[in-house]
Order: C-alpha cells, then sequence, then structure tokens
C-alpha cells in the first residue's frame, strides 16, 4: 500500500497541504523540502519519502513553518479566502456560459452515492473482510459530498470566523 503523504501533510499543516497542488506551490513545497532537509530538486516521491520517516520534531517543525508560510502569504498581499472565493465563482461562471451538465450530472451521483453507501452501512451487516474498505469509501464519499455542498450552497468560511469570534468573546468575558 502507498503512503499517502498529501493526507498526512493536510493533516499536520493544512494551509501548505492545499497549497502544494495550487498557485503557491512551489513556496509550500520549498517550506516542506527545507523543515525535511531535502535539496530543491526534491521531486514528489523524495518528499513522499521524507514524510514517511518524518520525525515528531520534523512534524513539529512542518506547522511552524506553516504558520511562517501563512505571515509570507499574508506580506505579500495574498488573501487565501478570496482566492477561494474566486475560485469558485469561476467554476460556477463556466458551468453557466457552458451550459455544462457535467457537474449537476457528478454531484447527483455523489449524493445518490452517499445515500447508497450510508443505506448499506445502516442495514445490512458488513462482511469483515471488505467492511474496512466499504468504510473508507463511506469517508472519501463523505468528502465529496462536503465539496459538493460547499459549491451549490456556499463554504462555512464566515461561519468560521463567526466561531472564533465568538471564542474570544467568551475568553474575554464577553469584552471586545
Amino acid at each position: 500500500m502507498n503512503f499517502d503523504w498529501k493526507s498526512l501533510l493536510a493533516n499536520v499543516a493544512p494551509v501548505i497541504g492545499s497549497a502544494i497542488g495550487g498557485p503557491f506551490g512551489a513556496l509550500a513545497g520549498a517550506a516542506v523540502k527545507a523543515v525535511l532537509g531535502l535539496g530543491e530538486d526534491a521531486d514528489e516521491a523524495a518528499i513522499a519519502k521524507g514524510l514517511e520517516k518524518a520525525t515528531p520534531e520534523q512534524l513539529i517543525s512542518l506547522k511552524q513553518a506553516e504558520k511562517q508560510f501563512v505571515l509570507d502569504l499574508e506580506r505579500l498581499g495574498i488573501d487565501r479566502e478570496k482566492l477561494a472565493a474566486e475560485d469558485r465563482a469561476s467554476a460556477r461562471a463556466r458551468e453557466i456560459a457552458l451550459r455544462d451538465l457535467a457537474p449537476r450530472i457528478l454531484a447527483l451521483v455523489i449524493v445518490a452515492g452517499w445515500i447508497g453507501l450510508s443505506w448499506l452501512v445502516f442495514s445490512h451487516d458488513l462482511p469483515a473482510a471488505n467492511k474496512d474498505f466499504i468504510l473508507r469509501t463511506l469517508g472519501t464519499v463523505d468528502a465529496a459530498l462536503m465539496l459538493v455542498l460547499a459549491y451549490y450552497f456556499g463554504s462555512s468560511a464566515g461561519s468560521a470566523r463567526k466561531t472564533e469570534q465568538l471564542d474570544a468573546l467568551a475568553k474575554t468575558g464577553g469584552r471586545p
């Protein structure tokens, strides 16, 4: 079984993990390579191997590198939320302009798949040999369902900010 280094990266340093495949992938990759002690010319296989053998100290350093990465983006005037919103808007504009049914069909397949797998899990005894696979598949479809919901109904970024503000108020005894 192949090591899922992108999943590990997304869990340890989610901002860097999401940036790896985007326009700031080179900056994110450089941060990961520096933490792992890899050269600038290291490829994905080297990064995967480095993350697979990463020490707890390196994982902590990766979390610290993520904080620096976020600061660097802010210094460059890059608003990550604005980029994400623009990305969603351009996808929606494309769908409208082309009258493309593919996103709708894909969304329906994902929702139907989630309903079907959920029904299977709750209404049947799962064979022991396939149980882990079915549950992992359900987790993957859960994640896809969240993407569909975010695409059609918006993200929860505003909700997350509101939660952070409420937490901050609670810590200060309600004083802003």
